[in-house]
């Protein structure tokens, strides 16, 4: 069933509305689901607003896979979410990497590939590098007259 759900989109940050799309499941459910599994922990932004990254869309499809395809409980999908990043863990220790921040490195969709997003942070810093020093000569220029 997880096939037939739509592709994630190269993005950073996506509302409750557009991850119960691209998950199959409503609003109330991913709310729900946030206080049985406490590895989902999306941001909280104005007005209690969440915003949920990659990683936590493929947690989400993965809890989704755990209850509605394989038929475990609650209780069962929670201890097998904790199994799964627990092995994680355990393989990002024996190779060196540190642990921390784990769940935004685990492939919990293993059908689903990997999304690259093109990082344009350097060329966006250097964009707010630029406008900075033509603010500081506009205001240098305001300031003499």
């Amino acid at each position: 069933m997880e096939n037939t759900l739509p592709s994630i989109p190269a993005k950073r940050y996506f509302t409750i509305g557009e991850v119960g799309d691209l998950c199959g499941v409503k609003p109330h459910v991913l709310r729900y689901w946030e206080q049985e599994f406490t590895q989902l922990r999306p941001m909280k932004r104005r007005g209690n607003r969440r915003y949920y990254q990659h990683h936590e869309v493929l947690m989400i499809r993965k809890i989704r896979d755990l209850l509605y395809e394989q038929g475990f409980t609650i209780s069962g999908a929670r201890n097998k979410m904790q199994e799964i990043l627990e092995a994680e863990r355990e393989k990002r220790r024996s190779s060196g990497l540190p642990d921390d921040d784990i769940g935004a490195d685990v492939d919990l969709a293993s059908a689903e590939p990997e999304i690259t997003v093109p990082s344009d942070i350097a060329m966006r810093a250097q964009q707010v590098a630029q406008l900075r020093a033509e603010l500081q000569e506009i205001r240098t220029l305001l300031l003499l007259n």
